[in-house]
């Protein structure tokens, strides 16, 4: 992938939490996602996305007990473990909070656009990727997911996630940034 893309580039939850080693939620292969992302970046210029994944100020319904199994990520947005990770936070794109897993917002929608192609990347694989990805096809987009630009929780979580996603061909594309995107030229 050595040339512009098209499409919107989606980065899914680069945050501390997912990051440091003490935290719960510690992603191990957090470092291998970064590399990949950093080759896709330049591909997408203004195009790119951030997501960070944030505790609600009220979990309402099953949110109730999952944030009674992992208290400590009832935190306001502004808290540290929400914060993008250094290399990330200091780009200048935009980035979009949600409460949920799945990152197909409205405003994910908005910027890609009806019949747009939306390109994967982050953490973690076999969570927010994945509910992001299967969301997005439902919704008829093109989605392309960048399998050694994501990390799951461990290695075998994260094949099963690409593998679960491979089942929803043509509508999800699973590829490595190494192989140029479908639909670019060159």
């Amino acid at each position: 992938m050595n040339q512009q893309s098209d499409g919107v580039l989606a980065v899914i939850d680069m945050q501390r939490v997912f990051a440091e080693s003490d935290s719960p939620w510690f992603v191990p292969r957090y470092p291998r996602a970064v590399a990949g992302i950093r080759r896709l970046l330049p591909l997408f210029g203004d195009r790119v996305v951030f997501t960070r994944f944030i505790a609600p100020d009220e979990p309402v319904g099953a949110w109730r007990q999952y944030y009674e199994q992992w208290p400590f990520a009832l935190q306001p947005p502004d808290s540290r473990i929400w914060e993008l990770t250094d290399g990330f936070a200091d780009i200048d794109a935009y980035t979009l909070d949600a409460t949920t897993f799945g990152k197909w917002t409205p405003e994910l929608a908005e910027r890609v656009g009806p019949g747009g192609r939306l390109v994967l990347a982050g953490v973690s694989t076999d969570c927010c990727v994945l509910s992001t990805a299967l969301a997005a096809a439902d919704a008829g987009v093109q989605v392309t997911v960048v399998a050694d630009a994501c990390a799951g929780v461990d290695d075998s979580t994260h094949r099963r996630a690409l593998e679960v996603m491979k089942l929803y061909a043509p509508l999800i594309d699973v590829l490595d940034a190494d192989r140029p995107l479908a639909g670019d030229s060159g």
